[in-house]
């Protein structure tokens, strides 16, 4: 199996700290930051298989903005947005800019893996 990793950008804490403790459980190599600012601050130094990106974060930078960034930096990363039902037109703008998928907040964790899962396969198979 091909070595990977996978990047987090949320800024639920609580979601944040979990979503990485489940993915370091399953042996997976997962780092986890909390804003977009983070996100390409790291991608600058570290390139990440599949990236899980939260749509709406406060403050700075949104995932939309961040997703044009991580995109032009690391074209080959596999991202996954994360959105609450409200921003579903925001998804879909993101899967045009070249997201691979997105997942409703709340997710279940295991769906959100079988979505990593899947990235991973469609990485693997390029």
């Amino acid at each position: 199996m091909h070595s990977f990793s996978v990047l987090i950008v949320d800024d639920e804490k609580d979601f944040l700290e979990t979503v990485v403790k489940r993915l370091e459980q399953r042996k997976i190599n997962v780092t986890g930051v909390a804003s977009g600012e983070e996100a390409l601050e790291l991608l600058k130094k570290q390139d990440f298989s599949v990236i899980i990106l939260d749509v709406k974060m406060p403050g700075g930078m949104d995932g939309i903005e961040a997703l044009r960034s991580i995109k032009k930096m690391q074209p080959d990363a596999e991202v996954i947005l994360l959105t609450g039902h409200a921003s579903v037109e925001t998804s879909i703008e993101g899967l045009k800019l070249g997201a691979f998928d997105y997942v409703l907040k709340p997710v279940k964790l295991e769906d959100l893996l079988a979505r990593v899962s899947d990235a991973l396969k469609r990485k693997g198979g390029e």
